[in-house]
């Protein structure tokens, strides 16, 4: 399914007949590149495709002052349909997205848990920055929010906070895991101190 055609498509039902620029302008102002995987650069060529799949069709040309001219698109009837069937396979799709972080995991037997605790510690502040500047950036944008795109925002925090939820669960098991600077390990010979009055093989008895 394309996440790009149906931006799009619904840029275009919601706001009638556009150019790329418009709808790319829409795209950066919906912050797209932070919830979804469409990419705003991306979408003159998927407006291209849509138009010799019959999706959409040029209604006209503009050119307003030194900018180049722009072709200005309109959904069709059957991009209206194809629009409405996107819609409903995304609503109905459940998808686990891939991380490459459970790849590389698999091929960490060559470190120790002190420093595989390191780079996931380094990991779980990168999460924890991700988290606080998409609290910010909802805190900003919640008086101008309308309908369900408060749920948006939900939706991708509480996605954000179980991942670093799991970082603080690996974390403490590698920590576990270490052992302590002053506990000798299982593998480091105990150090036999010998009694006080038990002479040892270079001590002298006295007669």
């Amino acid at each position: 399914m394309s996440t790009s055609r149906l931006f799009a498509l619904s840029a275009l039902a919601r706001g009638g007949p556009m150019h790329g620029y418009q709808i790319r302008q829409a795209a950066q102002l919906d912050r797209t590149e932070l919830w979804t995987d469409v990419k705003p650069g991306s979408l003159y060529s998927v407006l291209h495709r849509m138009a010799d799949d019959g999706l959409v069709e040029v209604v006209r040309s503009e050119k307003v002052g030194n900018p180049p001219e722009r072709t200005v698109y309109a959904i069709t009837d059957r991009g209206r349909r194809e629009l409405a069937a996107l819609r409903d396979a995304a609503l109905g799709r459940v998808r686990l997205l891939p991380d490459p972080v459970d790849l590389a995991l698999q091929y960490t037997a060559d470190l120790t848990d002190e420093d595989l605790a390191g780079s996931v510690a380094a990991r779980r502040r990168a999460v924890a920055d991700q988290v606080a500047l998409f609290e910010e950036q909802f805190e900003a944008a919640r008086p101008d929010l309308t309908g369900l795109e408060p749920w948006i925002f939900e939706h991708c925090l509480a996605r954000l906070k179980a991942d670093l939820a799991w970082h603080d669960d690996l974390l403490g098991t590698l920590t576990k895991n270490t052992p302590s600077k002053n506990t000798p390990s299982k593998n480091t010979p105990a150090k036999n101190t010998p009694a006080k009055n038990t002479p040892t093989r270079n001590t002298r008895r006295t007669p």
